[in-house]
């Protein structure tokens, strides 16, 4: 049975979240202080957290940034700004998902159960290194700069990587580029990967956002 870990100060929600959740046959812990989290998770490593971002004592941002320095566990945001979602993915901070309050119940216990399908290490079928790259057994035919885009989405499943981020890995001269310069390499990336599985969309736009790679 998974276990997941609720970081929320409004009771009223936590109790929601965590009822709901139960439901759905996963074990839940709620805690509502911030400076409680990090050592709460360093002792019953928990495999999902619903972090807020919001709370007292301590923010979610610096207890996302913690938790990244020792455990990869899953880690879906919550904050009750829209606008606050593009700033906490340029950050970087390490998060897997982020959602907005007010939000779905339903819709949040189906992207807790989306995360702990997926791996958490490259998606089977996927291999890339420094040179090539195959899937399902068969080499792809990647540029240069493909390739690297590729092996940075690889690199977390299922992770959205804001478009600044993969910008500043495409090229090794670090030249000036824009936006729409990645958007225009994720399309021919994905051709050539359905050129291997027909049909499937193995990277996802997160609209304003950015891109990930789902296998």
């Amino acid at each position: 049975m998974s276990r997941i870990l609720i970081v929320e100060d409004e009771p009223k929600l936590a109790a929601l979240e965590a009822d709901y959740l139960r439901s759905q046959g996963y074990d839940t812990h709620t805690i509502a202080d911030g400076n409680e989290v990090v050592v709460w998770v360093r002792a019953n490593a928990p495999d999902l957290i619903l972090l807020d971002l919001m709370l007292p004592g301590r923010d979610g941002l610096e207890i996302c940034r913690e938790l990244r320095t020792f455990t990869d566990v899953p880690i879906v945001m919550v904050t009750a700004r829209v606008e606050e979602i593009d700033r906490l993915v340029g950050l970087d901070l390490g998060a897997d998902d982020y959602v907005c309050k007010p939000f779905s119940i339903r819709e949040l216990v189906a992207r807790v159960r989306a995360i702990l399908r997926r791996p958490r290490t490259a998606p089977t079928g996927l291999s890339v290194d420094e040179h090539r790259a195959t899937l399902d057994g068969r080499e792809l035919d990647l540029t240069p700069v493909e390739l690297r885009l590729l092996r940075a989405l690889a690199a977390s499943p299922g992770r959205v990587f804001p478009r600044e981020r993969l910008l500043g890995q495409l090229y090794e001269d670090h030249r000036v580029v824009t936006d729409r310069t990645v958007d225009a390499h994720v399309k021919n990336l994905r051709r050539k990967l359905e050129e291997v599985r027909p049909g499937e969309d193995l990277v996802r736009s997160i609209y304003g956002v950015g891109y990930k790679l789902e296998l």
